[in-house]
């Protein structure tokens, strides 16, 4: 076949294919372009999901006659006055968004450079460039993509309903605006979100930042956050890290920033599940909104057509940075949990409340009826032959009494104690929870899940501080196990023995531990290595061997940690409360759930109707 050069305007067409995908792209270079504008306030409108309209009007410098003519041209910019693609300060630098979605629709700009007479005008209609004219606009730069795709109708087809497509533009304004908060955005339309977030008002930047992440993510979100601010050689990394105690079912709460550009990179990704990897449950994502500032050169941006992904120069400088950086703000949080674990916790209280991420699992019917419940009394208990009536009643109220110890009241209250983070201990319910008072409110704590965490922590300090102590066995305990169990076990015996575990083979599918960690001493030493077992099994080859490392004193903490059953002394749940407030991440236990739940007393006052 013969060679032939293309027809401009199907270059063009064909470049619109990889720069404007749906409406959202087309809305993201249109917004990008009014931000390198110096705009501070910036509206969109849509109509039919933005197939019929896209209007994005903003109050930026705006272009000369001649700069919009040549703005509608291929690879035309401003953004890169040097020509070196290494030092992109801006959002846009292609040259290709206004002429793609030219090329695919009818596209109408308007815009007045600051201290001009007037105003500019030009439209490129599926392709076709017309003659700049004249035109009437107070200032800044008015761009209008009206019938999108309609050169390529066969593109339309691929497109979602108006209202998909609607929330396509919401969300990617939405994360746009949460890197410039100085700026006011507004998107209006049929058939999506609609919202106006004005711009922050905050002294500093970090004020600026949260006020607006408090517009777009909800109060929820930055009052059960973390500032992190660090800075590693050239690198720093700024926003707000969510509690792990607030975490989500998917991983779109995760919001990363490179330069003010929002990005979906793997690197960073990885980084922030790898910060919270033994703080989460299984399958929960953290919420975190995390800014990345380096030097352009340090950075490739021209590494995707959407500019939807970046190249770091030094990955591991980024990745440490973030992962470092988390930790130690998770860290210096102490104790500290989500006051979302309350609220879920008054609503499963309330009458007909949802269960739905609630501690008890489960609600109480509007229609539910005491005499139903496993625990009413029995027919004798309260049979008018047995008792009168009031003894009746009595009986009633009887057989719902706690199970509950409540030595720790015997001792008179510190009344200092009531200051702290989670109070003074006063009862333990069913052997498993304290109940601690604090000076305006009520705290219930697992002890197991609490007690988990601790070990788990001071496991971690130990070897790291100077290897963890080990107790030999009087007699070494033999554990019998599947042959191919075995040997898996015997295949880490090396790390094992680094984490105080010391074990041998002792015939086929069989075990024998030598030596244990001191602190597990008197344990059941044969439950430990069949968990151990279960643990490896979920590995896979792909699990980093500090994190190896980690599963294994989380199962160690498991098993040593106080059990539920096990009545407690009101010092020693006071010491446990203490080391709870100076233990970092002891909100959560080591499989991410909440270790205890605060209730504020004007909460329960609520729930009975005082306030």
């Amino acid at each position: 076949m013969t060679v032939r050069r293309l027809d401009p305007v199907l270059v063009d067409r064909i470049a619109a294919g990889e720069v404007v995908e749906r409406p959202a792209s087309a809305v993201k270079e249109l917004v990008e372009n009014a931000l390198d504008a110096g705009a501070s306030r910036i509206e969109v409108v849509v109509e039919n999901g933005g197939r019929t309209l896209i209007r994005v009007v903003d109050d930026g410098l705006g272009m000369t006659p001649e700069d919009l003519e040549l703005a509608v041209e291929r690879h035309a910019t401003s953004k890169i006055p040097d020509g070196d693609l290494f030092r992109i300060e801006t959002l846009g630098f292609r040259g290709e968004a206004l002429p793609s979605i030219g090329a695919v629709a009818r596209l109408s700009i308007t815009t007045r450079r600051t201290g001009a007479d007037h105003a500019s005008a030009i439209l490129v209609d599926a392709g076709i460039k017309h003659p700049v004219r004249p035109a009437a606009l107070d200032r800044g730069t008015r761009v209008e993509v009206a019938d999108l795709f309609h050169a390529v109708p066969a593109r339309l087809k691929f497109l979602k309903t108006d209202r998909a497509e609607a929330q396509a533009i919401g969300d990617l304004l939405k994360r746009i605006a949460m890197a410039h908060p100085r700026v006011r955005f507004t998107l209006s339309g049929d058939g999506g979100t609609v919202f106006d977030h004005p711009a922050a008002r905050g002294a500093t930047e970090a004020e600026a930042l949260a006020e607006r992440l408090g517009q777009v993510l909800g109060r929820d979100f930055t009052s059960n956050a973390l500032p992190v601010d660090a800075i590693r050689e050239e690198a720093a990394l700024s926003g707000l890290a969510g509690l792990a105690t607030d975490h989500r079912a998917t991983a779109a709460g995760i919001h990363t920033y490179v330069n003010g550009r929002p990005v979906r990179d793997k690197l960073l990704l990885g980084a922030v599940k790898a910060a919270y990897a033994d703080l989460l449950p299984n399958g929960r994502h953290p919420a975190v909104a995390l800014y990345v500032t380096v030097p352009p050169r340090m950075v490739d941006v021209n590494v995707h057509p959407a500019k939807s992904e970046v190249r770091f120069r030094d990955p591991g400088l980024v990745r440490g940075l973030v992962v470092g950086a988390l930790k130690q703000t998770l860290g210096a949080a102490g104790h500290r949990a989500a006051n979302t674990v309350g609220a879920r916790t008054l609503d499963a209280l309330r009458p007909g409340g949802s269960p739905q991420g609630g501690v008890s699992g489960m609600a109480r019917p509007l229609n539910w009826d005491w005499r139903a419940s496993p625990a009413a009394p029995s027919a004798a208990e309260t049979a008018p032959a047995s008792f009168g009536f009031a003894e009746a009643a009595q009986a009633a109220i009887a057989a719902f009494a706690p199970q509950s110890d409540t030595r720790a009241t015997e001792t008179p209250i510190d009344p200092g104690l009531l200051d702290r983070p989670l109070g003074a201990a006063r009862a333990q319910l069913h052997d498993t929870y304290i109940v601690a008072q604090t000076r305006d409110g009520v705290v219930i704590v697992d002890q197991h899940a609490a007690h988990e965490r601790l070990v788990y922590e001071r496991l971690k300090r130990e070897r790291d501080a100077r290897g963890i102590e080990r107790q030999m066995l009087l007699i070494p305990v033999v554990v019998d196990l599947d042959p191919v169990e075995a040997d898996r076990l015997l295949d880490r015996a090396a790390m094992l023995a680094s984490s105080g575990l010391v074990i041998e083979g002792f015939g086929p599918g069989a075990v024998a531990v030598s030596e244990v960690p001191s602190a597990l001493a008197g344990g059941d030493v044969p439950a430990l290595m069949r968990d151990l077992v279960d643990g490896m099994e979920e590995w896979g080859s792909a699990l980093a061997l500090e994190d190896r490392l980690d599963h294994v004193l989380a199962t160690f903490a498991c098993h040593h940690s106080v059990r539920a059953g096990r009545r407690m002394k009101p010092e020693e749940m006071n010491a446990l409360l203490r080391e709870m407030e100076a233990t970092p991440f002891s909100g959560q236990c080591n499989h991410g759930r909440p270790t205890y739940v605060e209730l504020k007393l004007v909460d329960i006052e609520r729930l009975f109707g005082r306030r």
